[in-house]
This record gives C-alpha cells, structure tokens and sequence, in this order.
C-alpha cells in the first residue's frame, strides 16, 4: 500500500530529526521574529540549533502585521540584512516596509536552509537545570499541554536556551515561579523608548538561558512597541553575537 509507506517515510525521518536534536548547542524557545534571526545566524556560523514552536505555524506576530493589516515596519539600518535574505520591501519615510507574509517566508526559509531545525506543535513545560545553569529544555506536543493531559516530557540537552516566547516570557516565567529570577510587568506601547530598550536589554537572564525580542519587555519592564519589527530582528542578532563569542 502506498498509504503504508507514506506513513513509514513521514515518522522514519521526523524521528530521525528528532533524535539529531537531543544535544544542540541552543535550543530556541518560541519562532517568532528573535527566535528565527538567532536561528539564522547561528545555523549560518555553524551552531547546532533547534526551535521549539508550540502553535501550528511558525512566524510569531510577523504574520498579522498591524491588527491584520499584513504589512510590517522596520529601521532603515535593516536593509542589509534584508538584502541578505532577499526580501522585497519599499523605503517610505526613513522606514522600511515590508509585506508580512513575505518577511516572515523568508526568515523561516533561511533559516531551515542553513540548517536549523523548526519543531512546530511542540511546548516547552520546563526547563532542565544543574549546578544552578539551565542546560536543555523539557518538551512535550502542545496539544497535550494546552488539554492538560498527563503525559511525561522528554529533555533535549542544549549548552544555551533562549526565550523568545514574546510578551508571556514563558521560560523565564518558570524560573520566576520558583523565586530563581525576579520579574517587572511589561509597560504600556511606546515605540521609540521599546526598541532601544530591546536591543539593550537582550541577553543572559540567569546561566544559561537568554532572553530575546518582546520577552525582554516582560522580564525587564520595558514598554511593548507593536508591529514594528527592527528590534527584535536586532536582538534576535544580538543572542547570536552572544552565543558565539560563549561558544567558541
């Protein structure tokens, strides 16, 4: 039957691609657009990397754009990198617009071609710890997390996490659960201080878990700035200039 070995190559390679992902050198909390940059250019330097996504489709808030107008706004110091990505967009007003649809494509497709792994339907319940350092993440089908089964994880070992979880901050909230970090409360829209802020703020949360894009508002009480997206492209670049200087 046809259907059998459909079934066969489906589960034979996604095993396969699990199972290369037991040990990564970072596993990525959450593809949205940190998440997917720090994807890219740590793939692109050669780091074994791994995203976990628990929705169905990757790509974070880049999708909807500004309340479904599916377009997004960057700096103008992003051109570069777009230009590196080859993805269409216009210059109006020392912005860079750019159809959302399009960018969030291209950063999913870069990414995985340089050889990050997206693990989409998958939540991280948990972190896993030693000696006082986050060392991997413990995962489980988000199907079953968001219908409270009980169900055991399983522990992928990575030598940093990051947490790009956007505005919930989930992993660093599960470390605040336990009074191991102390958090702010995210502040009300403010576009112009929010990206500076970002950028700034991107980094080591505690050992060996970082904090990415609209999570660093959550974990710091910076304001949250909307669908404009230069920021967390910035500090999605940022975690990777970190992870590379610590790795190598």
């Amino acid at each position: 039957m046809r259907d059998l070995l459909i079934s066969k190559l489906i589960v034979e390679k996604y095993f396969e691609k699990l199972k290369s992902s037991l040990e990564l050198d970072v596993a990525i909390v959450g593809a949205g657009p940190s998440g997917l940059t720090a994807a890219y250019e740590l793939a692109k330097n050669g780091f074994k990397v791994a995203v976990f996504e628990e929705r169905n489709v990757p790509g974070g808030g880049i999708w909807g754009g500004g309340m479904m107008f599916n377009e997004v706004v960057l700096e103008k110091e992003l051109e570069t990198f777009l230009r590196e990505l080859k993805v269409r967009y216009t210059l109006r007003e020392d912005h860079i617009v750019v159809d959302s649809v399009h960018f969030a494509s291209a950063l999913l497709y870069r990414a995985t071609k340089e050889g990050a792994l997206v693990f989409n339907n998958i939540s991280v319940e948990d972190v896993a710890l030693r000696e006082g350092r986050v060392c991997g993440v413990v995962v489980n089908w988000g199907p079953t997390v968001r219908l409270g089964l009980h169900v055991d994880p399983i522990t992928v070992k990575s030598s940093f996490v990051v947490d790009g979880t956007g505005h919930p901050a989930n992993v660093v909230t599960l470390l605040a659960k336990r009074g191991l970090i102390q958090m702010k409360t995210e502040f009300p829209m403010d576009a112009d201080s929010a990206e500076e802020f970002v950028v700034e703020k991107t980094g080591e949360v505690f050992p060996g878990l970082l904090v990415s894009g609209m999570a660093v508002c959550e974990v710091y009480g910076g304001p949250r700035m909307g669908p404009i997206f230069g920021g967390m492209i910035l500090s999605g670049q940022k975690i990777a200039k970190i992870v590379n200087k610590r790795l190598r």
